[in-house]
């Protein structure tokens, strides 16, 4: 009944709070045996019952608790999602382009996410750290990042540092953005480790960092710049799988291709042609 009231109130699925009612199903089992002694003593001496009274106080004073503790857990969750919106539409008002292709990134970060089978937290994980992979541009200066060119050194240099700006500004907030503020530093790392801030390889960096990883390239190269155009998707395509083994992780990239071919695949000719005999019905219909 728990896990069924807290889904219907947040959305989390049972299978996330088993570890959080384990406890409860502890102390259930604990107190059983309890309760039936009350009982079989209850039978000769109905007045010995007055003596487990205060332990029935104490239980409904832990579950007021615990109802106050997920209380306090929904509110944090939700203040977690605002102040990721709310960082999201400053990068956008700050730099159109950033805050565009940040959308992009976590409707193709969380889809990936999905289709390797990350529970619902990591999911969550995934969306925040896609959302602010590029929140530590706000300290960029604008002329380097609407420089309509390649970068000079001293100009990368600068770049390279919004990673390990966006994790501190996502630090402070503490609880589940200090966790994203590590996928924040951790998204230009690339597998084989010649990847920046910290050089890390492999499995060392966080799975939720080689997703974004791969959805921001795919993202910016599928996306219009200032001194570049699309290369399309086939293309984009094409350089993922190039890079798996090297800048991206394999199993990354191998999901994200089937994400991003289902989202880029023509329509059905079925639905091509209702969409052709609706389209051609409306002349008639207005001529009626």
């Amino acid at each position: 009944m728990s896990a069924v009231a807290a889904f219907l109130y947040d959305g989390r699925w049972p299978r996330l709070l088993l570890r959080e009612l384990a406890i409860v199903w502890f102390v259930d089992a604990a107190l059983a045996p309890l309760g039936l002694l009350a009982a079989a003593v209850a039978v000769d001496a109905p007045l010995a019952v007055l003596g487990v009274l205060p332990l029935g106080g104490l239980i409904a004073g832990l579950a007021q608790e615990r109802k106050f503790r997920l209380e306090q857990e929904v509110e944090l969750s939700s203040a977690y999602q605002g102040v990721a919106l709310l960082l999201g539409e400053v990068i956008e008002d700050d730099d159109h382009y950033t805050g565009e292709h940040s959308r992009g990134v976590v409707a193709l970060s969380v889809e990936t996410a999905r289709e390797l089978g990350l529970g619902e937290r990591d999911q969550r994980l995934v969306e925040f750290g896609a959302l602010l992979h590029d929140v530590g541009k706000l300290r960029v200066p604008n002329e380097i990042i609407n420089k309509p060119g390649p970068l000079d050194d001293d100009e990368w240099a600068i770049m390279r540092r919004h990673t390990i700006d966006g994790e501190a500004m996502l630090a402070p907030v503490g609880g589940m953005m200090h966790e994203v503020g590590r996928i924040v530093r951790g998204s230009h790392e690339d597998w084989d480790g010649t990847g920046y801030p910290d050089g890390i390889a492999g499995e060392e960096i966080p799975l939720a960092s080689r997703i974004v990883s791969a959805a921001d390239a795919y993202s910016a190269m599928t996306t219009d710049r200032s001194y570049r155009r699309s290369l399309g998707h086939e293309k984009a395509i094409a350089e993922l799988r190039r890079c798996a083994g090297t800048q991206f992780d394999p199993a990354v990239v191998a999901a994200l291709v089937r994400v991003a071919s289902r989202a880029a695949a023509p329509p059905p000719e079925a639905l091509v042609a209702a969409r052709a005999a609706a389209l051609a019905a409306v002349p008639e219909a207005a001529a009626a």
